[in-house]
């Protein structure tokens, strides 16, 4: 497994922006396809977005258009570029990982899970 661990949560105002990141402890980052979770109170964790081993993208339906995931192999980091947040976007944020996985959007894809980080949009 890899160590993984988020930053760049925090309260944000409706309609704002924040930018995530995951950075994992590996000396192969290039093998693995890296994703985010969000979970909130009292709700299943859900799949937000993906970025694949193999350079492709895949993402929930409700942030397309608003949402970037991106990766830099050379910094061991994932990104997420949120803008237009609304309410319904507050969770803990959550980076998972495993290796040449096409996800699917089920949590099971990935063994490899950082701890997470609190977004919180106000209305």
């Amino acid at each position: 497994q890899v160590q993984l661990v988020e930053s760049g949560g925090g309260l944000v105002p409706a309609g704002g922006s924040l930018r995530l990141s995951c950075t994992a402890s590996t000396t192969s980052f290039s093998r693995y396809s890296l994703a985010w979770f969000r979970q909130a109170p009292g709700k299943e964790r859900e799949f937000v977005a993906a970025s694949h081993w193999n350079g492709s993208t895949k993402y929930r339906d409700s942030v397309k258009g608003r949402f970037t995931v991106s990766r830099d192999n050379a910094k061991n980091t994932m990104y997420l570029e949120m803008n237009n947040l609304q309410s319904e976007d507050t969770a803990v944020y959550l980076c998972a990982a495993q290796q040449f996985v096409l996800a699917t959007g089920r949590a099971t894809d990935f063994r490899s899970w950082g701890q997470g980080t609190q977004v919180t949009v106000s209305s």
